[in-house]
């Protein structure tokens, strides 16, 4: 739960000096209460920080007091968080604000303002105003903070399809692999050396299976990592009957959770190709799914690797 600070009072202070018992008004603002700010941290990479951090309160603001000060503002309080995150109000599901950048700020809880003093209500007709504006009340919610990993490449495909192969291969990160479904269970980050000194992000999601915009296997804890992609790469074995068929019911499951995933760009590669001959490929060429350029890769010899890093670039640039 976030709180952010109530306002402080204004000041009703009438002034009373040694000469003239009725000087008149002379109350001061209150202070503006405590933000509640989140604050992109590239030094960030996950959430784990918030974990046991159930309630965050920002200080409320001081009333004013008399001779026309004014109240102290209370102090923010600032969330650091990394980049990619999503606040949400945890009852309506709107959403307070994204960061998206190192060092961006994002109210997600505005403190109150400070009320005004009585001096500001002085008038020819009312010289001695005896009541001053109280503060704005604090701003009280449950909010989620929910992590959308930015990358330039997303890689989208069923369990055992290849995905954490292929980026142990081009990249230096260290996935876990192994030869069963689900291996992967959160996802991975790994930066692609690509041609004179240039590099893009690759993101490892979880497999997903038929189903997985509705709740199945692992799918909607981890769709969400594809919506802050540039590039969508579906990956598909050619140990697969029917690739045009794996990469439709992919594709179905992206349109069903958000339908402008379809909007991004695609690239379909067909892993695990070093068991295929030049004839079979071919053959298999005329099987694959239309609307898609399609390569024919395989993590293990390294066939169609580097063709694979010049089409990607080229759709990022």
């Amino acid at each position: 739960m976030i709180r952010s600070g109530k306002g402080g009072a204004g000041s009703a202070h009438l002034l009373r000096v040694k000469y003239n018992a009725k000087a008149g008004p002379d109350g001061g603002d209150g202070g503006r209460g405590g933000h509640v700010i989140l604050r992109g941290n590239s030094q960030r990479w996950t959430l784990i920080h918030l974990k046991y951090t159930k309630h965050v309160f920002a200080e409320n603001g001081q009333n004013g007091g008399d001779n026309l000060r004014t109240g102290r503002q209370g102090a923010d309080q600032i969330l650091d968080v990394p980049l990619g995150s999503v606040c949400r109000d945890a009852e309506s599901g709107e959403i307070l604000g994204e960061v998206t950048e190192d060092g961006q700020e994002v109210i997600v809880a505005k403190g109150g303002r400070g009320g005004l003093g009585n001096d500001h209500f002085k008038s020819p007709t009312n010289q001695t105003p005896r009541y001053a504006q109280p503060g704005e009340p604090a701003i009280e919610r449950w909010v989620i903070i929910e992590l959308k990993m930015l990358a330039d490449v997303g890689l989208v495909g069923f369990p055992n399809a290849g995905k954490s192969t292929l980026l142990s291969v081009v990249s230096a990160a260290h996935p876990e692999i192994a030869d069963y479904p689900f291996t992967t269970m959160v996802p991975n980050l790994g930066i692609v050396p690509y041609r004179d000194d240039q590099s893009f992000c690759i993101a490892d999601i979880p497999g997903i299976i038929e189903g997985a915009s509705e709740g199945k296997g692992l799918g909607l804890r981890f769709l969400r990592h594809i919506e802050r992609n540039s590039l969508l790469l579906f990956m598909v074995s050619c140990e697969q009957l029917d690739i045009a068929r794996e990469y439709d019911i992919l594709l179905n499951e992206l349109r069903k959770y958000n339908p402008e995933l379809l909007d991004k760009q695609r690239l379909l590669a067909v892993t695990k190709c070093d068991m295929l001959d030049d004839t079979m490929m071919e053959q298999l060429r005329q099987h694959l799914p239309d609307g898609v350029e399609a390569i024919f890769i395989s993590a293990v010899s390294g066939l169609g690797i580097m063709e694979l890093k010049d089409k990607i670039w080229e759709r990022l640039q």
